[in-house]
C-alpha cells in the first residue's frame, strides 16, 4: 500500500457522463493513471485511444502535486485537437458556425497550452485577416458586430501570452483597429478590445507606437470620456497615457501642446480627463490596511529599513521589537507598537501608503532627510513624518475632488498633471516637501499640527490657482508662498474685504451727499456765455433749478451775474419732467454745427445739452470743468441716472477715506461738543512768528 499522503481522491468530469470519485496515486507514472481514467469512461467513449488523448491534457500538468483531496477535473479535448477543429470552424462559410467557433475561441485563448497550438497553425493570422477584411462584410453579414468582438477578444487574449512579437502585426491591421476607435458609433465591446489592443501595441513596440500615435490623437480618445461606461473610460485613459506619457521628449511635446491657449470643449475634455485619471485612485484611497496581513505590514517594514538602514538590528527577540517600536514613533506614526493601525481609517487608506513608499523608494534621498532632519530637533518642534503623509493624502484627495464625478461645463484643468506618468506621486512628493518646509517656518510644535495643515492646504490652494504648467513650476510656486508671505496675503485680502464691506454700507449714503450737494448748487444756478456772438460786448444768460427740483428757469442777461439771479427775471421754464437726457462733448447739437466745428478741444469739453419734450435742446458750455461736472451730475440725479462725472469720483474717495478714518478713531468716553469751539483770541504781539523772507 502506498502512503497515505500519495493518495489523492479526486472526482472526474465528462459532458455527458456521471462524475466518477477515483483515487490517484501521485507516485505512479503518469501514463498509468491516464490508463485508469480512460477505463472509468470506456463506456462512454468508443475509443480509447482518443479518450487517452484527452486525459493527457489535463493530466499532464507541471503542477500535478497541486492537486489535492476533493479536486473536480473535468475532461476536454486536447489543445491541439481543439485548436485544429476550431480553425476549420472559423474558416467554414457557415455564419451561425463560424459565430459559435469565435465564441469559444475567445473562451479558450486564455489557456498558455492552447494558445500555443493554435499559434502554431497560423491561427492569428487567420484572425487579423478576418479583421482586416471587416470592412467589406460588414453591410451585409448577419451578426457581423458580435463576431468582431470574439474575434478581437480572442486575438488579445492570444498576443497576451507573449508567443509571438507585437512587431509582426501589420499597417493594415493597426489602421483596421485604429478606424473602430476613432468612429463615432461603433460597438461598445468592439471599442473595449480596440482600445486595449492598442494600448498593448503601444507599451510593447516602439515601432508600433510611432504608426498609433499617427492614427490616433489625444482629441478623439477624450470624445471616449464622455461616454457613461466606466470600463470604455478607464481604456480610454491608459491609452492616452500610453500614447502621451512614454517617454521624455512625447512628454515635453504634450506639454507645448497642453500650455496652449485651447477651446472651451477642449478644456472640458482634459478636464474629464483629470477628474477621471484621479478616479482610478479611489479603490486605494478606499481601502483600509488589515493589520495582521503581513505582506501590507512589510511595506511599512521597507519604510523603516530604508530610512534607518545603517542601523544593525539585535539578536534579541524583545530588544528587536523594542528598536522597532522606537523607530516607527521617530517615523512620526500614530500607533508605533502597529502603525498598520494609522492605514485603517478612510480615506485615504492604503493610498497614503503607496505615496509613502514611492518617496521612499523612487526620492530616497528627500525621504532619508526628511525622516533624520525631523529625528535630530527637540521633541517639541518635530514633524512627525507619518502623521503628515497620511494627513497630505486625504487633503490632496479633498482638493483634487478624487472620487467625484466630473462637473458639466467645467473647464479646471491643471496642464502639469499631463506631464508625468507618475503626477499624482509627484505632486505628494512636492507638497510633502512644502509640509516639513512650512512647519520649520512655523516652529510648530503637536499642537500646531492642524493649524499647520491649514497653511498648507491654503499655500497648495493658491499654487494650483496659478495653473502651473508643470510639476517644478508648481515647486517654484510653492517656494515663493512661505508662510511668512501667506500671513502678508491674508493680511491684505481681509483688509480688502474689510474696506469692501465699509464702503458697501455707507457708499449710499456718501452718493446721496452727492446728489444733494449737486442739486443744491443747481438750485443756486450758473451763468453761460452764448456762442456765436461776434460782437465786441458779450452776451450771457443764466439758468437754474426751481427750490423744489420740478422746473429748470432761464433766461438772457446784458452783464455777467455777481450773484444769485431772481427767478422773475427769468422768463423761460423747462419742466423737468420733460427732460428725456442730458448729452456731451460731439453729441451735443450745438456743437455739430459747422462753425462750432472750428472750436477749440477745450470747449468741446465742456459743452452740454439737455434734451427735453418736442423734440427741443437747450445747449450750455460750462466756464470750467467744475460747473461742467456740477450740472451734468445734477440734471443725471434730476433724472434718476448714475453720477458718472470724475468730480463726483474724487468726491467720492475723498468723503469715503474720510468717513472711515472718522469712524475707525477711538472715541470711547470722549464727549463730543454739539457747538463749535470759541475762536481764541488773538495774541498781544506777533514776535513768535517767523520771517520766511
Amino acid at each position: 500500500m502506498p502512503p497515505a499522503s500519495d493518495i489523492v481522491k479526486v472526482a472526474i468530469e465528462w459532458p455527458g457522463a456521471n462524475a466518477q470519485l477515483i483515487e490517484i496515486d501521485q507516485k505512479k507514472p503518469l501514463a498509468s493513471i491516464v490508463r485508469e481514467v480512460c477505463d472509468g469512461f470506456l463506456t462512454v467513449m468508443r475509443s480509447s485511444s482518443s479518450l487517452i488523448d484527452l486525459c493527457v491534457s489535463v493530466c499532464v500538468l507541471q503542477n500535478r502535486g497541486d492537486i489535492k483531496n476533493g479536486s473536480i477535473l473535468r475532461l476536454a479535448i486536447s489543445p491541439m485537437r481543439a485548436a485544429r477543429q476550431l480553425l476549420e470552424r472559423i474558416q467554414s462559410h457557415g455564419i451561425d458556425a463560424r459565430l459559435e467557433a469565435l465564441k469559444e475561441l475567445a473562451k479558450l485563448s486564455a489557456d498558455p497550452s492552447f494558445a500555443t497550438e493554435f499559434i502554431n497553425m497560423e491561427g492569428l493570422a487567420t484572425l487579423a485577416r478576418l479583421v482586416e477584411s471587416g470592412t467589406q462584410y460588414e453591410s451585409y453579414i448577419p451578426l457581423f458586430g458580435e463576431m468582431l468582438a470574439f474575434t478581437l477578444t480572442a486575438f488579445l487574449e492570444l498576443m497576451d501570452h507573449g508567443i509571438i512579437s507585437w512587431d509582426l502585426i501589420s499597417v493594415s491591421f493597426i489602421k483596421q483597429i485604429a478606424a473602430y476607435v476613432n468612429q463615432p458609433m461603433v460597438d461598445v465591446s468592439i471599442l473595449q478590445r480596440s482600445l486595449a489592443i492598442l494600448e498593448s501595441m503601444v507599451l510593447n513596440s516602439h515601432s508600433l507606437y510611432q504608426r498609433v500615435a499617427q492614427e490616433t490623437t489625444v482629441t478623439q480618445l477624450i470624445t471616449h470620456l464622455q461616454v457613461s461606461n466606466q470600463e470604455i473610460q478607464t481604456y480610454a485613459i491608459a491609452l492616452i497615457n500610453a500614447l502621451f506619457l512614454k517617454t521624455p521628449e512625447d512628454r515635453r511635446q504634450h506639454i507645448i501642446r497642453v500650455n496652449r491657449p485651447v477651446k472651451a470643449e477642449m478644456a472640458h475634455q482634459l478636464y474629464v480627463l483629470q477628474v477621471l485619471t484621479f478616479n482610478l485612485l479611489e479603490e486605494r484611497m478606499m481601502t483600509k490596511m488589515d493589520p495582521n496581513d503581513q505582506t501590507q505590514r512589510d511595506i511599512i517594514f521597507e519604510l523603516r529599513r530604508i530610512a534607518f538602514d545603517g542601523d544593525s538590528d539585535p539578536s534579541g527577540t524583545e530588544k528587536r521589537k523594542a528598536i522597532y517600536i522606537k523607530d516607527y514613533k521617530m517615523l512620526g506614526f500614530t500607533n508605533p507598537v502597529n502603525p498598520a493601525i494609522d492605514f485603517t481609517q478612510t480615506p485615504p487608506g492604503m493610498l497614503a501608503l503607496d505615496n509613502m513608499l514611492y518617496l521612499a523608494k523612487v526620492h530616497q534621498d528627500t525621504y532619508i532627510r526628511i525622516v533624520l532632519e525631523n529625528c535630530s530637533r527637540e521633541d517639541k518642534h518635530e514633524c512627525p513624518f507619518g502623521r503628515s503623509a497620511i494627513e497630505l493624502t486625504r487633503m490632496l484627495c479633498d482638493i483634487l475632488q478624487v472620487g467625484e464625478l466630473p462637473n458639466e461645463g467645467c473647464n479646471d484643468f491643471h496642464p502639469m498633471f499631463f506631464t508625468h506618468e507618475r503626477a499624482w506621486e509627484e505632486f505628494f512628493c512636492v507638497c510633502i516637501q512644502l509640509l516639513n518646509k512650512t512647519w520649520k517656518e512655523m516652529r510648530a510644535t503637536a499642537e500646531d499640527f492642524n493649524k499647520v495643515m491649514t497653511v498648507v492646504r491654503e499655500q497648495i490652494t493658491r499654487a494650483l490657482a496659478m495653473k502651473p504648467p508643470s510639476l517644478e513650476q508648481l515647486r517654484v510656486k510653492l517656494r515663493s508662498l512661505s508662510y511668512s508671505e501667506v500671513l502678508r496675503l491674508r493680511q491684505s485680502e481681509r483688509m480688502s474685504q474689510d474696506d469692501f464691506h465699509w464702503s458697501q454700507r455707507i457708499q449710499p449714503e456718501i452718493l446721496e451727499l452727492i446728489k444733494q450737494q449737486r442739486l443744491s448748487r443747481l438750485c443756486e444756478g450758473s451763468c453761460f456765455r452764448k456762442l456765436g456772438n461776434r460782437r465786441r460786448q458779450e452776451k450771457f444768460w443764466f439758468c437754474r433749478l426751481s427750490l423744489n427740483h420740478k422746473v429748470l428757469h432761464y433766461g438772457d442777461l446784458d452783464e455777467s451775474p455777481q450773484g444769485e439771479v431772481p427767478f422773475e427775471l427769468l422768463t423761460d421754464t423747462i419742466p423737468v419732467s420733460d427732460i428725456k437726457a442730458v448729452l456731451t462733448g460731439k453729441d451735443c447739437p450745438h456743437m455739430k454745427e459747422k462753425s462750432a466745428l472750428k472750436q477749440n478741444k477745450e470747449v468741446l469739453e465742456l459743452a452740454f445739452s439737455i434734451l427735453y419734450d418736442p423734440d427741443e435742446a437747450l445747449n450750455f458750455v460750462a466756464t470750467n470743468k467744475y460747473e461742467y461736472c456740477i450740472w451734468t451730475d445734477g440734471v443725471s440725479a434730476l433724472l434718476g441716472k448714475e453720477l458718472g462725472s470724475d468730480l463726483t469720483r474724487s468726491d467720492l474717495d475723498t468723503l469715503m477715506s474720510m468717513e472711515m478714518k472718522l469712524r475707525l478713531l477711538d472715541l470711547e468716553n470722549i464727549a463730543i461738543p454739539e457747538a463749535p469751539p470759541p475762536v481764541p483770541k488773538e495774541p498781544s504781539t506777533y514776535n513768535f512768528t517767523y520771517n520766511y523772507g
